[in-house]
Protein backbone atom coordinates (compact mmCIF):
# COMPACT_ATOMS: atom_id res chain seq x y z
CA UNK A 1 0.00 0.00 0.00
CA UNK A 2 2.72 2.41 0.70
CA UNK A 3 4.22 1.72 -2.84
CA UNK A 4 1.50 2.41 -4.49
CA UNK A 5 0.69 5.66 -2.61
CA UNK A 6 4.54 6.74 -3.19
CA UNK A 7 4.24 6.05 -6.83
CA UNK A 8 1.05 8.30 -7.27
CA UNK A 9 2.80 11.17 -4.79
CA UNK A 10 5.89 10.41 -7.47
CA UNK A 11 3.66 10.65 -10.65
CA UNK A 12 1.94 13.88 -9.66
CA UNK A 13 5.37 15.61 -8.46
CA UNK A 14 6.46 14.60 -12.00
CA UNK A 15 3.51 16.02 -13.78
CA UNK A 16 3.93 19.32 -11.88
CA UNK A 17 7.77 19.32 -12.54
CA UNK A 18 6.55 18.80 -15.76
CA UNK A 19 3.85 21.44 -16.02
CA UNK A 20 5.87 24.21 -14.65
CA UNK A 21 8.66 23.40 -17.23
CA UNK A 22 6.93 23.98 -20.14
CA UNK A 23 4.77 26.55 -18.85
CA UNK A 24 8.17 28.16 -17.86
CA UNK A 25 9.23 27.46 -21.81
CA UNK A 26 6.39 28.65 -23.40
CA UNK A 27 6.49 32.00 -22.29
CA UNK A 28 10.70 31.93 -22.77
CA UNK A 29 10.26 31.15 -26.23
CA UNK A 30 7.73 34.49 -26.57
CA UNK A 31 10.86 36.20 -25.16
CA UNK A 32 12.73 34.92 -27.43
CA UNK A 33 10.57 36.03 -30.11
CA UNK A 34 10.17 39.36 -28.87
CA UNK A 35 14.14 40.48 -28.33
CA UNK A 36 14.61 38.57 -32.61
CA UNK A 37 11.47 40.65 -33.48
CA UNK A 38 13.04 43.69 -31.85
CA UNK A 39 16.60 43.60 -32.35
CA UNK A 40 15.29 43.07 -36.38
CA UNK A 41 13.13 46.24 -36.25
CA UNK A 42 15.47 48.19 -37.55
CA UNK A 43 16.80 45.94 -40.22
CA UNK A 44 13.49 45.25 -42.08
CA UNK A 45 13.42 49.42 -41.58
CA UNK A 46 16.31 49.63 -43.66
CA UNK A 47 15.38 46.93 -46.18
CA UNK A 48 12.03 49.09 -47.17
CA UNK A 49 14.30 52.54 -46.99
CA UNK A 50 17.01 50.84 -49.46
CA UNK A 51 14.38 49.27 -51.97
CA UNK A 52 13.38 52.66 -52.89
CA UNK A 53 15.06 54.60 -55.57
CA UNK A 54 15.22 57.98 -56.64
CA UNK A 55 15.17 57.87 -60.52
CA UNK A 56 18.34 60.11 -62.78
CA UNK A 57 16.26 61.03 -65.65
CA UNK A 58 19.23 61.76 -68.77
CA UNK A 59 19.23 64.15 -71.32
CA UNK A 60 17.46 63.49 -74.91
CA UNK A 61 20.72 63.42 -76.06
CA UNK A 62 22.90 61.25 -73.78
CA UNK A 63 24.03 57.79 -75.20
CA UNK A 64 24.67 54.79 -73.89
CA UNK A 65 28.53 55.56 -72.86
CA UNK A 66 26.85 58.72 -71.28
CA UNK A 67 25.08 56.78 -69.04
CA UNK A 68 27.63 54.14 -68.28
CA UNK A 69 30.26 56.84 -67.46
CA UNK A 70 27.88 58.63 -65.36
CA UNK A 71 26.61 55.34 -63.51
CA UNK A 72 30.32 54.58 -62.39
CA UNK A 73 31.00 58.05 -60.94
CA UNK A 74 26.93 57.67 -59.20
CA UNK A 75 27.86 54.28 -57.89
CA UNK A 76 31.30 55.95 -56.01
CA UNK A 77 29.12 58.35 -54.11
CA UNK A 78 29.06 57.76 -50.49
CA UNK A 79 25.01 58.09 -49.95
CA UNK A 80 24.50 55.40 -52.94
CA UNK A 81 24.19 51.93 -52.39
CA UNK A 82 22.85 50.93 -55.97
CA UNK A 83 22.50 52.34 -59.08
CA UNK A 84 21.51 50.50 -62.01
CA UNK A 85 21.47 51.50 -65.83
CA UNK A 86 17.35 51.53 -67.85
CA UNK A 87 18.70 51.94 -71.17
CA UNK A 88 16.23 53.03 -74.07
CA UNK A 89 14.94 49.32 -75.00
CA UNK A 90 14.26 48.40 -71.17
CA UNK A 91 12.40 51.56 -70.59
CA UNK A 92 10.01 51.08 -73.83
CA UNK A 93 9.63 47.47 -72.62
CA UNK A 94 8.37 48.76 -69.38
CA UNK A 95 6.01 51.48 -70.63
CA UNK A 96 4.91 48.56 -73.51
CA UNK A 97 3.72 45.90 -70.22
CA UNK A 98 2.11 49.27 -68.83
CA UNK A 99 0.28 51.02 -71.27
CA UNK A 100 0.26 48.30 -73.72
CA UNK A 101 2.16 47.74 -77.56
CA UNK A 102 2.17 50.13 -80.03
CA UNK A 103 1.49 52.98 -77.89
CA UNK A 104 4.52 54.54 -79.14
CA UNK A 105 3.34 54.43 -82.85
CA UNK A 106 2.33 57.80 -83.14
CA UNK A 107 5.35 59.05 -82.35
CA UNK A 108 8.71 59.82 -85.01
CA UNK A 109 11.52 58.42 -82.40
CA UNK A 110 11.14 56.53 -78.93
CA UNK A 111 10.40 59.55 -76.20
CA UNK A 112 11.63 56.95 -73.52
CA UNK A 113 15.11 58.53 -72.21
CA UNK A 114 17.62 56.90 -70.54
CA UNK A 115 17.90 57.13 -66.80
CA UNK A 116 19.36 55.61 -63.35
CA UNK A 117 17.75 53.58 -60.46
CA UNK A 118 19.59 55.32 -57.67
CA UNK A 119 19.38 53.07 -54.38
CA UNK A 120 20.26 55.31 -51.42
CA UNK A 121 21.64 54.17 -48.01
CA UNK A 122 19.11 53.45 -45.27
CA UNK A 123 21.06 56.95 -43.39
CA UNK A 124 20.02 59.21 -46.23
CA UNK A 125 16.15 58.19 -46.51
CA UNK A 126 14.64 61.76 -44.88
CA UNK A 127 13.74 64.99 -46.68
CA UNK A 128 16.34 67.01 -46.21
CA UNK A 129 19.10 63.90 -47.04
CA UNK A 130 17.21 63.27 -50.07
CA UNK A 131 17.48 67.42 -51.26
CA UNK A 132 20.88 67.34 -50.69
CA UNK A 133 20.86 64.02 -53.09
CA UNK A 134 19.02 65.47 -55.46
CA UNK A 135 21.44 68.77 -56.12
CA UNK A 136 24.18 66.07 -56.16
CA UNK A 137 23.09 64.37 -58.61
CA UNK A 138 20.97 67.16 -60.58
CA UNK A 139 24.65 69.09 -60.98
CA UNK A 140 26.14 66.12 -63.85
CA UNK A 141 25.66 67.53 -67.18
CA UNK A 142 24.07 64.85 -68.97
CA UNK A 143 21.06 64.84 -66.19
CA UNK A 144 17.91 66.46 -67.31
CA UNK A 145 15.86 65.57 -63.83
CA UNK A 146 15.85 64.04 -60.66
CA UNK A 147 12.75 62.90 -59.15
CA UNK A 148 12.15 61.18 -55.84
CA UNK A 149 8.53 60.89 -54.24
CA UNK A 150 9.30 63.05 -50.66
CA UNK A 151 5.31 62.63 -49.76
CA UNK A 152 6.09 59.16 -50.08
CA UNK A 153 9.33 59.44 -48.47
CA UNK A 154 7.97 61.54 -45.01
CA UNK A 155 4.99 58.97 -45.06
CA UNK A 156 7.22 56.02 -45.08
CA UNK A 157 9.41 57.56 -42.52
CA UNK A 158 5.91 58.16 -40.34
CA UNK A 159 4.91 54.82 -40.85
CA UNK A 160 8.50 53.05 -39.43
CA UNK A 161 8.62 55.10 -36.88
CA UNK A 162 4.74 54.60 -35.50
CA UNK A 163 5.61 50.69 -36.09
CA UNK A 164 8.94 50.89 -34.44
CA UNK A 165 7.32 52.16 -31.32
CA UNK A 166 4.31 49.99 -31.22
CA UNK A 167 7.00 47.18 -31.76
CA UNK A 168 8.82 47.97 -28.70
CA UNK A 169 5.47 48.59 -26.52
CA UNK A 170 4.39 45.31 -27.43
CA UNK A 171 7.81 43.77 -26.44
CA UNK A 172 8.25 45.44 -23.46
CA UNK A 173 4.50 44.33 -22.56
CA UNK A 174 5.63 41.01 -23.46
CA UNK A 175 9.11 40.54 -21.70
CA UNK A 176 6.49 42.38 -18.03
CA UNK A 177 3.81 39.53 -18.49
CA UNK A 178 6.67 36.90 -19.47
CA UNK A 179 8.68 37.47 -15.74
CA UNK A 180 5.31 37.80 -14.05
CA UNK A 181 4.25 34.38 -15.21
CA UNK A 182 7.73 32.98 -15.23
CA UNK A 183 7.82 34.03 -11.47
CA UNK A 184 4.13 32.58 -10.68
CA UNK A 185 4.89 29.19 -11.99
CA UNK A 186 7.50 29.38 -9.56
CA UNK A 187 5.89 30.48 -6.53
CA UNK A 188 3.28 28.16 -6.91
CA UNK A 189 5.44 25.56 -7.09
CA UNK A 190 6.99 26.26 -3.85
CA UNK A 191 4.00 27.07 -2.31
CA UNK A 192 2.68 23.69 -3.09
CA UNK A 193 5.59 22.43 -0.55
CA UNK A 194 4.89 25.06 2.67
CA UNK A 195 4.24 22.11 5.18
CA UNK A 196 7.83 20.82 4.08
CA UNK A 197 9.71 24.15 4.81
CA UNK A 198 7.61 24.78 7.82
CA UNK A 199 8.77 21.74 9.39
CA UNK A 200 12.18 22.17 8.40
CA UNK A 201 12.02 25.59 10.03
CA UNK A 202 10.41 24.08 13.59
CA UNK A 203 13.54 21.44 13.33
CA UNK A 204 16.43 24.11 13.26
CA UNK A 205 16.90 24.06 9.78
CA UNK A 206 18.56 27.38 8.86
CA UNK A 207 16.93 29.67 5.81
CA UNK A 208 20.17 28.81 3.49
CA UNK A 209 19.83 25.15 4.50
CA UNK A 210 15.94 25.34 3.33
CA UNK A 211 16.95 27.24 0.55
CA UNK A 212 19.43 25.26 -1.02
CA UNK A 213 17.43 22.27 -2.51
CA UNK A 214 15.02 24.80 -4.15
CA UNK A 215 17.62 26.96 -5.91
CA UNK A 216 19.04 24.04 -7.07
CA UNK A 217 15.26 22.55 -8.69
CA UNK A 218 14.93 26.18 -9.94
CA UNK A 219 18.25 26.66 -11.35
CA UNK A 220 17.44 23.17 -13.31
CA UNK A 221 14.09 24.16 -13.60
CA UNK A 222 15.01 27.45 -15.42
CA UNK A 223 17.59 26.07 -17.51
CA UNK A 224 15.84 22.54 -18.89
CA UNK A 225 12.86 25.19 -19.78
CA UNK A 226 15.53 27.80 -21.28
CA UNK A 227 16.81 24.63 -23.43
CA UNK A 228 13.29 23.64 -24.76
CA UNK A 229 12.33 27.14 -25.35
CA UNK A 230 15.61 27.91 -27.42
CA UNK A 231 14.92 24.49 -29.35
CA UNK A 232 11.15 25.66 -30.18
CA UNK A 233 12.62 28.65 -31.55
CA UNK A 234 15.22 27.33 -33.68
CA UNK A 235 12.78 25.39 -35.11
CA UNK A 236 9.95 28.16 -35.71
CA UNK A 237 13.21 30.23 -37.80
CA UNK A 238 13.67 27.06 -39.62
CA UNK A 239 10.09 27.05 -40.54
CA UNK A 240 9.83 30.96 -41.36
CA UNK A 241 13.04 30.46 -43.43
CA UNK A 242 11.05 27.42 -45.71
CA UNK A 243 7.71 29.92 -45.70
CA UNK A 244 9.50 33.15 -46.82
CA UNK A 245 12.37 32.16 -48.47
CA UNK A 246 14.65 35.22 -50.03
CA UNK A 247 12.54 37.73 -47.32
CA UNK A 248 14.26 35.62 -44.22
CA UNK A 249 17.73 36.97 -45.75
CA UNK A 250 15.92 40.97 -44.14
CA UNK A 251 17.26 39.22 -40.48
CA UNK A 252 20.14 39.29 -38.97
CA UNK A 253 21.21 35.56 -38.17
CA UNK A 254 24.28 36.68 -35.81
CA UNK A 255 21.81 37.81 -33.10
CA UNK A 256 20.77 34.19 -32.64
CA UNK A 257 23.40 33.06 -30.11
CA UNK A 258 23.00 36.16 -28.43
CA UNK A 259 19.37 35.47 -27.88
CA UNK A 260 19.82 31.83 -26.51
CA UNK A 261 21.69 33.71 -24.15
CA UNK A 262 19.44 35.84 -23.16
CA UNK A 263 16.74 33.02 -22.64
CA UNK A 264 19.08 30.92 -20.55
CA UNK A 265 19.94 33.77 -17.94
CA UNK A 266 16.26 35.03 -17.98
CA UNK A 267 15.24 31.91 -17.30
CA UNK A 268 17.75 30.98 -14.99
CA UNK A 269 17.88 34.12 -12.74
CA UNK A 270 13.35 34.83 -12.85
CA UNK A 271 13.35 31.04 -11.41
CA UNK A 272 16.18 31.29 -8.68
CA UNK A 273 14.97 34.59 -7.73
CA UNK A 274 11.88 33.64 -7.35
CA UNK A 275 12.57 31.07 -5.51
CA UNK A 276 14.89 32.14 -3.05
CA UNK A 277 12.24 34.81 -2.39
CA UNK A 278 9.35 32.40 -1.73
CA UNK A 279 11.30 30.15 0.40
CA UNK A 280 12.45 33.07 2.76
CA UNK A 281 8.60 34.14 2.45
CA UNK A 282 7.37 30.79 3.67
CA UNK A 283 9.46 30.02 6.57
CA UNK A 284 8.68 33.27 8.26
CA UNK A 285 4.86 31.92 7.85
CA UNK A 286 2.33 31.05 10.87
CA UNK A 287 1.15 27.90 11.60
CA UNK A 288 -2.27 29.23 11.07
CA UNK A 289 -1.51 30.99 7.40
CA UNK A 290 -0.08 27.76 5.90
CA UNK A 291 -3.95 26.86 5.56
CA UNK A 292 -4.76 30.20 3.91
Amino acid sequence: MKNDNSKIVGRRLVRSYLTSVISISLVLFLVAVACFAWINTSSISNYFKENSTVSVILKGDATEADAQALLEKVSKLGFVKQATCISREQGQKEMEELLGKGFLDVFESSPIPISLEVNLKSDYFSKDSLQMVQQALAAYPAVREVTCQESLVEAMNSNLDTIALVVAAVIALLLIISVALIANTVRLNIYSKRFTIHTMRLVGAKRSFIRKPFLRQAFWQGAIAAAIACGVFTLALYYAHSRIGNMFGLFSKEVIIPIYAIVFVAGILICTLTAAYQVNKLSDISKDDLYL
